[in-house]
């Protein structure tokens, strides 16, 4: 059985929470849901850490071969795992309109270092 896409299972509530909290807190809240999805040995995001605890995030549905790609897709130093900047960096990737917000915020900055340069 194929793979199914782990993004149609996803409810992008980050965009919500990051107009609602704001920046820091949204790090913070997303540092949270690493700590819940972590081993605790071994301070990361294993695959048998997140098949274990993906419930706490409603992700039961998931198939352990989602679960995979999940941890390959936010995986770039290749250990296999999850460190909290890979998650982060990952629930970003997953959320397309914070994606987008993402993009207009480094143009607006690159926009105003630049006048303020000149």
């Amino acid at each position: 059985m194929a793979a199914q896409n782990p993004q149609s299972h996803f409810q992008d509530c980050l965009p919500i929470m990051a107009h609602k909290l704001g920046g820091d807190a949204l790090i913070g809240e997303l540092g949270n849901g690493f700590n819940l999805l972590m081993d605790a040995d071994k301070g990361v995001i294993t695959f048998d850490s997140l098949k274990r605890n993906s419930t706490l995030l409603g992700l039961q549905d998931l198939s352990d071969e989602d679960l995979q790609c999940m941890l390959k897709e936010g995986d770039f130093d290749g250990d296999a795992a999850l460190n909290r900047m890979e998650f982060c960096v990952l629930m970003f990737r997953l959320s397309p309109v914070l994606m987008e917000d993402s993009k207009l915020w480094l143009e607006e900055a690159l926009e105003q270092e630049l006048k303020d340069y000149h």
